[in-house]
């Protein structure tokens, strides 16, 4: 039994899977430039200064708003933690950084849609406090880690496909309560890092959490997972994922969270999380 016909639900994740036709027309150092743009814009508060297409899609925290707002009018610069994902086939430039308002950081997940060398479509979710995330250890995230930007061989680099399977094993976990019984593909040194604390492999401060696969984990029933882009390159995929309420995060709160996966070799190898509470409820917005 395959892992979507066992877990329906997921497969939503799967849409991802089915590659472009369309020829790429922003290559990686295009796709990074176009992250750039806009997080030097935004600073500056300047949106007239991006190259946009007409009929632009922005939203904030799910909420769709005039490009500029929100997060743009309070931005008040760059700090060094920046971890890009990349998807050429796609054209879709995705990014976990931290940027100041009135300096103080903020976790920022971007998702930049790139057509025709014109931004088509930002996503972004903003979380400013331990109160908004659940967990916000800000200071432990100085630079992008080096197991995320490590180069694999290109014979341990997965396909696409494979790459998107083996991540989608993970929400397949959480639905259930227990990676050992879907069998998630972790390397025997995964770890994991959620808005800066390691909440799994080495270094992880709690009993039980060293081995991520065995750790106990309490279950997600209403779990619902979208493929965000697939940076083939590096052997990352990025889910964004709403946990659903679990009576954890106040009522009818969920954690919405942007999930990193290193996949190469068919395994799993680390996992890196920016994410936020809001209501279970609301759309993503791109839905």
């Amino acid at each position: 039994m395959t892992l979507t016909m066992k877990y329906p639900s997921l497969v939503l994740g799967l849409a991802a899977l089915a590659p472009s036709v369309r020829a790429a027309d922003c290559d990686r150092e295009c796709l990074r430039g176009f992250i750039t743009q806009y997080l030097d814009a935004m600073v500056a508060h300047k949106p007239g200064a991006l190259p946009v297409a007409n009929g632009i899609k922005f939203t904030e925290d799910t909420v769709q708003k005039p490009l500029g707002d929100g997060l743009w009018k309070t931005a008040s610069g760059l700090r060094k933690y920046r971890q890009d994902i990349l998807d050429v086939r796609q054209g879709v430039a995705a990014s976990q950084v931290v940027v100041e308002e009135a300096g103080m950081p903020v976790m920022l997940v971007l998702r930049l849609k790139i057509a025709g060398k014109k931004i088509t479509e930002v996503e972004t979710q903003a979380t400013r406090s331990r109160a908004e995330g659940a967990i916000f250890s800000i200071d432990a995230l100085q630079t992008a880690g080096k197991t995320m930007n490590l180069v694999p061989d290109p014979a341990q680099l997965n396909s696409r496909d494979d790459a998107i399977k083996a991540a989608l094993f993970y929400p397949a976990g959480l639905k259930i309560g227990s990676f050992m019984e879907v069998n998630a593909p972790f390397a025997s040194d995964a770890y994991r890092i959620e808005n800066g604390t390691v909440t799994a492999g080495a270094g992880c401060g709690r009993a039980g959490c060293e081995n991520i696969k065995t750790q106990t984990i309490m279950k997600h029933p209403a779990i619902t997972t979208r493929v965000a882009a697939v940076d083939e390159e590096l052997g990352i995929v990025l889910l964004r994922m709403n946990f659903g309420d679990t009576g954890s995060y106040g009522p009818g709160n969920a954690l919405i969270v942007w999930e990193a996966f290193k996949v190469y070799g068919g395994q799993i190898h680390a996992v890196e999380a920016f994410m936020r509470v809001m209501p279970a409820t609301a759309g993503s917005g791109w839905d």
